[in-house]
């Protein structure tokens, strides 16, 4: 019996001494290290926008020896008549026309300008902003003005906003001015300019944009600077008569947008159609059937000067000016 006692007595002895023994501690558990490789962000390569040669046209046409753009800023087609604007309705006389061209949204003045020019819709030329912003460059595409000076025309932009030099870079324009004044100054230097000579010449009236954002479209105080830049669409017709260069230049006289209240820039009727008048050699007088775009006017200055038309352009030439077959111009033209 007292073997059996102290038997136990050690077994509970040593039982105790485990059960003092400290609990080990569990392995630390090592965090995974991953190792990041950053990838620095490198803005694209830029890159020109090549020059795409391609077969001119050889539908046989009066040719002129020169084209005139005249894009008077903000101009509805109703404020013609209501003006009223009697040398631009003289000229009209003469004239193909549409009172209902369509121009692109958004209908603000640089991307419509720049789809004007390049025959580009703005998901293509990339122009959404609207004010002169150099950092962005200049429109994407083959534009009007870098195809008349590869071909070896003389070519002049003189323009009311300063903004509209990012539709074309400057070694495609001999001759660009920025004037920040009144059409009928603007006016004044074109005729100084005309005697000197242009394949392609791009003119720009910006008051009555101006005059229709303070005061609103249609009213008294824009009507009065439409009829000041009548006037001074005279005094280039003018200047043409006396250089003796009248009878062989296209003139394409035409808008950026219209407006309504004292804004423009959204997809409303009174935003998006625009006068689109040309004149000139082989021009038959007649009311456009054909839906002209602002994106032909680049198409029909390429066909009528005989310059490669471009694939990428959703501009066409508007032939039913010139009494030929025209092919069906789907609107809208851009997205």
């Amino acid at each position: 019996m007292k073997r059996i006692l102290i038997f136990i007595l050690t077994v509970l002895f040593l039982a105790s001494c485990l059960l003092a023994l400290p609990t080990p501690e569990p392995a630390p558990t090592v965090a995974p290290v991953y190792t990041f490789t950053a990838t620095p962000f490198l803005p694209p390569e830029e890159t020109a926008s090549p020059v795409v040669i391609l077969e001119p046209t050889t539908t046989p046409i009066s040719r002129p020896a020169r084209v005139l753009i005249i894009s008077i800023d903000g101009l509805r087609p109703d404020a013609i008549e209501l003006t009223p604007m009697r040398n631009l309705q003289a000229l009209m006389q003469e004239s193909a026309y549409s009172l209902v061209a369509q121009t692109i949204f958004p209908s603000a003045t640089l991307p419509s300008h720049a789809s004007m020019l390049t025959g580009l819709c703005p998901d293509k030329h990339g122009v959404y902003w609207n004010d002169y912003l150099p950092v962005l460059g200049y429109a994407n595409g083959t534009d009007i003005f870098d195809l008349a000076h590869v071909a070896g025309l003389r070519t002049v932009m003189v323009v009311g906003k300063e903004k509209l030099r990012q539709i074309t870079e400057p070694e495609s324009t001999d001759v660009f001015e920025f004037i920040n004044d009144r059409d009928v100054v603007i006016a004044a230097r074109v005729a100084e300019l005309i005697p000197e000579g242009f394949g392609l010449m791009f003119v720009h009236f910006p008051t009555p944009d101006w005059m229709g954002h303070a005061y609103g479209w249609l009213s008294p105080e824009q009507f009065s600077v439409l009829f000041r830049a009548d006037e001074a669409l005279q005094t280039i017709l003018d200047a043409l008569e006396n250089a003796g260069m009248r009878d062989d230049t296209l003139i394409i006289v035409t808008a950026d947008h219209g407006g309504h209240g004292t804004t423009h820039g959204t997809r409303q009727l009174e935003d998006m159609t625009i006068p689109w008048i040309v004149a000139g050699p082989g021009v038959r007088h007649t009311v456009l059937a054909t839906e002209v775009n602002t994106t032909d006017t680049a198409a029909t200055v390429a066909w009528v000067l005989g310059l490669p038309l471009q694939p990428s352009w959703e501009g066409l030439p508007v032939l039913e000016a010139f009494g030929l077959p025209d092919t069906p111009h789907p609107q809208p033209r851009c997205p």
